[in-house]
């Protein structure tokens, strides 16, 4: 892992940007005399690991006392697109502005970048806590595809909290019963692109003992910043 920068920011918290071969990522880590645990932070489909949500997530989850990291990993933010992927992404504006049914174009652009991400972001993974400073456990905090998908595959993720929006492909729906760490699940309950109805079922088919669900009024965007917060008292019971 080599880092290409790093600052401290006016809440204390240091912000690392690194590149893990090909790799480009963020990681962010309170003033700490002890090891913390680690949050990896996903954005969702294709977003770069600089969007402001994220990083203003980020950022107060740090000043929490944690170890966060984004990375962009194949497909997302500005690493390079296959021609596949451009033309499907191609087709799936045109078909938005054209009215029509999106979900088979969605199956197309989101499972292949969840299965280039997961080994990706276990690499990554190795890479953090191999460094002074950051301990276990490990959690997960963002686009759900990509969090079920890393969940089942990746042992050291001990809870996960979910942000329903964005599509989930019928393989990671099938995987969802695999998911037996505890979950905090985020709804938007008027989210113009995920069908309420559909984000429920998922819910449901977690295999987790342990789930919780939180649902807001407002639309995709419009999850509230005290679930930011209770996101954090939700690592801390598990986490700490």
């Amino acid at each position: 892992m080599h880092v290409t920068s790093e600052r401290r920011l006016d809440d204390g918290v240091l912000a690392r940007e690194f590149t893990l071969g090909e790799i480009p990522g963020t990681l962010w880590t309170p003033e700490s005399a002890a090891p913390v645990p680690l949050i990896l932070m996903a954005h969702n489909n294709g977003l770069p690991k600089s969007a402001d949500r994220l990083v203003a997530r980020a950022r107060h989850c740090a000043a929490a006392g944690y170890a966060v990291a984004s990375i962009d990993a194949a497909g997302c933010g500005d690493r390079p697109r296959s021609a596949a992927d451009e033309q499907v992404r191609a087709e799936l504006r045109r078909a938005m502005r054209a009215g029509e049914p999106v979900y088979g174009i969605f199956e197309s652009l989101i499972g292949p970048l969840v299965e280039n991400a997961v080994p990706e972001w276990r690499t990554t993974l190795d890479a953090l806590l191999e460094l002074p400073g950051i301990g276990g456990p490990v959690g997960y905090s963002g686009w759900t595809a990509l969090g079920i998908r890393l969940a089942v595959a990746e042992p050291r993720i001990a809870a996960a909290g979910l942000f329903a929006g964005g599509y989930v492909p019928r393989a990671q729906r099938e995987e969802a019963r695999q998911v037996t760490v505890p979950l905090l699940f985020l709804l938007q309950w008027d989210d113009e692109g995920n069908p309420r109805q559909r984000a429920l079922d998922l819910f449901d088919a977690f295999g987790a003992e342990e789930k919780t669900l939180h649902a807001n009024l407002g639309g995709h965007t419009g999850t509230p910043w005290f679930e930011v917060e209770d996101g954090n008292r939700f690592f801390d019971r598990h986490l700490k």
